[in-house]
């Protein structure tokens, strides 16, 4: 009978191979996998560019006697054109869904008429305005971004600053009599606040087109009128001030567009 001891010894011979053969074949590397590609959300500084048309609302037109004087003179109608305006602003992007920006706005010379009449020794006069209201305005805005569908992002904000108004080249020309006077090119300073809704299509990550609606309300202006050949002068008092505009705007980041965040990781 073959031994117990042949058998261990070709047991032992044959693991002493099978190690050596093993020891001769190449390594291979650790096994490596790459996770899904992140781009990082925008924010930081941008600037900003508008241009507009303001559909003019009604407005409060007062008739401010001068206390040496004495009429019954009454604004029987008054209005005012539409106006165009552009501003510039620069901003900052907290996050996702709030951001900031300041703004400087001109808006345009628009007509401003007006009529009224008054009673005078038995007979009735009357008095025909006409003025160019232009105006600065400043404002201060927060908006809330309400999420992104298919690059499109609609938002509300609201904006508080102030309103620089200039009555411009005011006349009045008199109805029935020879009377005629013209204004003082007043300028005033006022509290001005807006309302925005709009939606933002992201053209990238760092350009983006707006289009808004606004209404803003920018205060008052009172002129007054100097006769011609001498009199004891009115004023007039252009107030609630206020417009329905539509914007078309744009945004540029300032930060460069973020590079994809790509992780490798290993195993071995």
């Amino acid at each position: 009978m073959v031994s117990v001891k042949f058998f261990i010894r070709i047991g032992a011979a044959t693991m002493i191979s099978s190690a050596a053969f093993a020891a001769d074949l190449p390594v291979p590397p650790p096994m490596a996998y790459q996770v899904p590609v992140v781009v990082e959300a925008s924010s930081g500084w941008y600037l900003r560019g508008d241009v507009g048309v303001g559909a003019t609302g009604a407005f409060d037109l007062d008739f401010l006697q001068n206390p040496l004087n004495s009429s019954n003179f009454t604004f029987l109608h008054h209005s005012m054109g539409d106006t165009f305006f552009y501003n510039a602003g620069v901003g900052y992007e907290w996050n996702n869904w709030l951001r900031f920006d300041v703004t400087g706005e001109y808006r345009s010379k628009t007509m401003v008429t007006a009529f009224g009449d008054y009673s005078f020794g038995g007979g009735v006069f009357g008095d025909n305005y006409q003025g160019f209201l232009k105006s600065w305005v400043f404002l201060t805005n927060a908006y809330v971004d309400l999420g992104t569908w298919n690059c499109l992002t609609p938002f509300l904000g609201v904006g508080v600053g102030g309103a620089y108004n200039t009555m411009a080249d005011l006349v009045d020309n008199g109805i029935g009599t020879s009377g005629s006077g013209i204004g003082e090119n007043s300028s005033h300073w006022n509290f001005a606040w807006a309302l925005h809704a709009g939606v933002t299509y992201n053209v990238t990550q760092n350009f983006k087109v707006e289009m808004a609606y606004r209404y803003l309300n920018y205060g008052s202006v009172t002129d007054t009128i100097n006769c011609i050949g001498g009199c004891i002068p009115d004023s007039y008092k252009f107030g609630n001030l206020t417009s329905q505009d539509l914007m078309l705007g744009v945004r540029w980041m300032l930060s460069p567009e973020p590079a994809p965040v790509a992780a490798i990781r290993t195993r071995g």
